[in-house]
Protein backbone atom coordinates (compact mmCIF):
# COMPACT_ATOMS: atom_id res chain seq x y z
CA UNK A 1 0.00 0.00 0.00
CA UNK A 2 1.55 3.48 -1.00
CA UNK A 3 1.00 5.22 2.61
CA UNK A 4 1.26 8.61 1.56
CA UNK A 5 -1.17 8.45 -1.60
CA UNK A 6 -4.28 11.29 -1.18
CA UNK A 7 -7.32 10.02 -2.21
CA UNK A 8 -10.22 12.67 -3.38
CA UNK A 9 -13.54 12.54 -2.34
CA UNK A 10 -15.59 11.26 -5.64
CA UNK A 11 -19.22 13.81 -6.45
CA UNK A 12 -20.75 10.95 -7.87
CA UNK A 13 -21.29 7.19 -6.92
CA UNK A 14 -19.11 5.08 -8.35
CA UNK A 15 -21.50 2.24 -9.21
CA UNK A 16 -24.84 4.57 -10.52
CA UNK A 17 -22.78 7.10 -11.41
CA UNK A 18 -25.72 9.78 -9.59
CA UNK A 19 -24.24 12.76 -8.49
CA UNK A 20 -24.26 13.06 -4.55
CA UNK A 21 -26.14 15.99 -3.48
CA UNK A 22 -25.95 18.49 -0.47
CA UNK A 23 -26.10 16.37 3.33
CA UNK A 24 -26.48 13.35 1.05
CA UNK A 25 -25.23 9.95 3.00
CA UNK A 26 -22.80 8.22 1.23
CA UNK A 27 -20.19 5.07 2.25
CA UNK A 28 -16.53 5.27 1.43
CA UNK A 29 -14.72 1.57 0.33
CA UNK A 30 -10.99 1.35 0.81
CA UNK A 31 -9.30 -1.49 -0.42
CA UNK A 32 -5.54 -2.07 -1.09
CA UNK A 33 -4.04 -3.15 -5.33
CA UNK A 34 -0.62 -2.95 -4.44
CA UNK A 35 1.21 -0.54 -4.44
CA UNK A 36 -2.26 1.56 -4.60
CA UNK A 37 -4.49 2.79 -1.91
CA UNK A 38 -8.65 2.36 -4.22
CA UNK A 39 -11.21 4.75 -2.65
CA UNK A 40 -14.53 3.47 -3.95
CA UNK A 41 -17.56 6.06 -2.46
CA UNK A 42 -20.72 4.71 -2.97
CA UNK A 43 -24.74 5.80 -2.40
CA UNK A 44 -25.92 4.48 0.37
CA UNK A 45 -28.43 2.72 -2.44
CA UNK A 46 -26.25 0.96 -4.26
CA UNK A 47 -23.99 0.26 -0.94
CA UNK A 48 -27.00 -1.77 0.48
CA UNK A 49 -28.15 -3.40 -2.95
CA UNK A 50 -24.69 -4.69 -3.40
CA UNK A 51 -21.64 -4.01 -0.78
CA UNK A 52 -22.78 -4.39 2.60
CA UNK A 53 -23.46 -8.22 3.01
CA UNK A 54 -19.77 -8.84 1.87
CA UNK A 55 -17.38 -6.05 2.07
CA UNK A 56 -15.27 -7.02 4.75
CA UNK A 57 -14.47 -10.17 2.24
CA UNK A 58 -13.60 -8.29 -0.91
CA UNK A 59 -9.89 -8.93 -1.78
CA UNK A 60 -8.04 -5.97 -0.65
CA UNK A 61 -10.23 -4.53 1.89
CA UNK A 62 -8.69 -1.94 3.97
CA UNK A 63 -11.39 0.05 5.99
CA UNK A 64 -15.00 1.42 5.64
CA UNK A 65 -17.15 4.25 6.93
CA UNK A 66 -20.37 6.10 5.88
CA UNK A 67 -20.14 10.04 5.65
CA UNK A 68 -22.66 13.24 4.51
CA UNK A 69 -21.54 14.52 1.19
CA UNK A 70 -20.85 18.56 1.23
CA UNK A 71 -20.23 20.04 -2.02
CA UNK A 72 -16.43 21.16 -2.40
CA UNK A 73 -16.22 25.18 -1.55
CA UNK A 74 -15.82 27.75 -4.46
CA UNK A 75 -12.00 27.86 -5.58
CA UNK A 76 -10.10 30.78 -3.98
CA UNK A 77 -8.76 33.42 -6.43
CA UNK A 78 -5.21 32.82 -7.56
CA UNK A 79 -2.68 34.45 -4.66
CA UNK A 80 0.14 33.37 -3.03
CA UNK A 81 -1.27 31.85 0.00
CA UNK A 82 0.85 31.82 3.36
CA UNK A 83 2.48 27.83 4.69
CA UNK A 84 0.10 26.72 7.61
CA UNK A 85 0.39 23.48 9.22
CA UNK A 86 -2.57 22.19 6.95
CA UNK A 87 -1.09 23.22 3.55
CA UNK A 88 2.25 21.92 4.80
CA UNK A 89 0.83 18.19 5.65
CA UNK A 90 -0.73 18.10 2.21
CA UNK A 91 2.59 19.07 0.34
CA UNK A 92 4.60 16.69 2.64
CA UNK A 93 2.07 13.92 1.68
CA UNK A 94 2.29 14.51 -2.22
CA UNK A 95 6.03 14.82 -1.63
CA UNK A 96 6.39 11.38 -0.43
CA UNK A 97 9.66 11.23 1.12
CA UNK A 98 10.66 8.54 4.17
CA UNK A 99 12.77 11.64 5.95
CA UNK A 100 9.12 13.62 6.29
CA UNK A 101 7.52 10.79 8.07
CA UNK A 102 7.96 11.95 11.81
CA UNK A 103 6.74 15.37 10.94
CA UNK A 104 4.00 14.38 8.73
CA UNK A 105 2.82 12.11 12.09
CA UNK A 106 3.35 14.91 14.10
CA UNK A 107 1.18 17.31 11.83
CA UNK A 108 -1.38 15.31 11.51
CA UNK A 109 -2.00 15.07 15.26
CA UNK A 110 -1.58 18.06 15.69
CA UNK A 111 -4.68 19.06 12.92
CA UNK A 112 -6.71 16.31 14.63
CA UNK A 113 -6.71 18.04 17.54
CA UNK A 114 -7.66 21.42 15.85
CA UNK A 115 -10.92 19.44 14.48
CA UNK A 116 -9.15 19.70 11.24
CA UNK A 117 -8.78 16.52 10.05
CA UNK A 118 -10.30 13.11 11.92
CA UNK A 119 -8.88 9.82 11.98
CA UNK A 120 -11.64 7.51 10.58
CA UNK A 121 -9.63 3.99 11.32
CA UNK A 122 -5.92 2.76 11.81
CA UNK A 123 -5.15 -0.58 10.58
CA UNK A 124 -1.84 -2.57 10.98
CA UNK A 125 0.73 -2.94 7.39
CA UNK A 126 3.64 -5.25 7.96
CA UNK A 127 3.35 -5.17 11.78
CA UNK A 128 3.05 -1.35 12.08
CA UNK A 129 -0.10 0.42 12.84
CA UNK A 130 -1.06 2.73 9.43
CA UNK A 131 -3.74 5.72 10.62
CA UNK A 132 -6.52 6.48 7.63
CA UNK A 133 -7.30 10.40 7.68
CA UNK A 134 -9.74 12.34 6.29
CA UNK A 135 -10.30 16.37 5.59
CA UNK A 136 -14.00 16.58 6.16
CA UNK A 137 -14.34 19.70 3.79
CA UNK A 138 -12.41 18.16 0.92
CA UNK A 139 -12.87 14.70 1.56
CA UNK A 140 -9.45 13.72 0.86
CA UNK A 141 -8.45 10.79 2.26
CA UNK A 142 -4.52 9.88 3.01
CA UNK A 143 -3.02 7.55 5.36
CA UNK A 144 0.19 8.02 7.68
CA UNK A 145 2.32 5.23 9.25
CA UNK A 146 2.49 6.01 13.04
CA UNK A 147 7.05 6.33 13.39
CA UNK A 148 7.29 5.03 16.74
CA UNK A 149 9.03 8.19 17.95
CA UNK A 150 11.65 7.47 20.84
CA UNK A 151 12.28 10.37 23.30
CA UNK A 152 15.58 10.87 22.07
CA UNK A 153 14.16 11.53 18.69
CA UNK A 154 11.80 13.94 19.74
CA UNK A 155 13.81 17.04 20.21
CA UNK A 156 15.03 16.70 16.36
CA UNK A 157 11.43 16.15 15.17
CA UNK A 158 10.57 19.24 16.74
CA UNK A 159 13.25 21.25 15.52
CA UNK A 160 12.37 20.07 11.93
CA UNK A 161 8.30 20.88 12.50
CA UNK A 162 9.07 24.00 13.48
CA UNK A 163 11.56 24.76 10.79
CA UNK A 164 9.49 23.57 8.15
CA UNK A 165 6.51 25.89 9.17
CA UNK A 166 8.67 28.41 9.54
CA UNK A 167 10.41 28.27 6.48
CA UNK A 168 8.65 25.76 4.28
CA UNK A 169 10.31 22.83 2.26
CA UNK A 170 12.66 25.18 0.44
CA UNK A 171 14.64 25.33 3.84
CA UNK A 172 15.97 28.43 6.03
CA UNK A 173 16.40 31.73 3.80
CA UNK A 174 19.84 33.92 4.28
CA UNK A 175 19.33 35.96 7.36
CA UNK A 176 17.81 39.75 6.60
CA UNK A 177 19.04 42.82 7.26
CA UNK A 178 17.90 43.88 11.18
CA UNK A 179 14.43 45.39 11.15
CA UNK A 180 13.62 48.76 13.53
CA UNK A 181 12.69 47.51 16.62
CA UNK A 182 8.54 48.74 16.57
CA UNK A 183 7.89 46.73 20.28
CA UNK A 184 6.41 43.45 20.80
CA UNK A 185 4.26 42.10 17.84
CA UNK A 186 1.44 39.95 17.80
CA UNK A 187 2.44 36.20 16.99
CA UNK A 188 1.65 35.48 13.49
CA UNK A 189 -0.33 32.15 12.17
CA UNK A 190 3.29 30.19 11.57
CA UNK A 191 4.67 30.96 15.29
CA UNK A 192 0.82 30.24 16.40
CA UNK A 193 1.69 26.35 14.69
CA UNK A 194 4.85 26.11 15.13
CA UNK A 195 3.74 26.72 19.24
CA UNK A 196 0.90 24.19 18.52
CA UNK A 197 3.15 21.55 17.25
CA UNK A 198 5.93 22.14 19.93
CA UNK A 199 3.02 21.13 22.39
CA UNK A 200 2.00 18.36 20.41
CA UNK A 201 5.25 16.25 19.90
CA UNK A 202 5.40 15.31 23.67
CA UNK A 203 2.17 13.73 23.29
CA UNK A 204 1.53 12.56 19.76
CA UNK A 205 -1.60 9.63 20.18
CA UNK A 206 -4.29 10.23 17.69
CA UNK A 207 -7.97 9.79 18.43
CA UNK A 208 -10.01 7.27 16.44
CA UNK A 209 -13.35 8.50 15.39
CA UNK A 210 -16.51 7.15 12.79
CA UNK A 211 -17.96 10.62 13.11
Amino acid sequence: MNDWNIQSRAHACEECEQGFVDKQLYHTLLVTDAPDLVRKDLCDACWQDKFSADFKKREGFLSHWQGTYEPPPPTPPDAIQKSTAESLLKELVELNDPKYLAASYILAVMLERKRIIKVKDQVTEEGHRVFIYEHPKTGDVFTIPDPALQLNLLETVQRQVADLLEYGLAGKPPAPAPAPDTGEAEASDDQTDTLAAEEVVAESEPETTNA
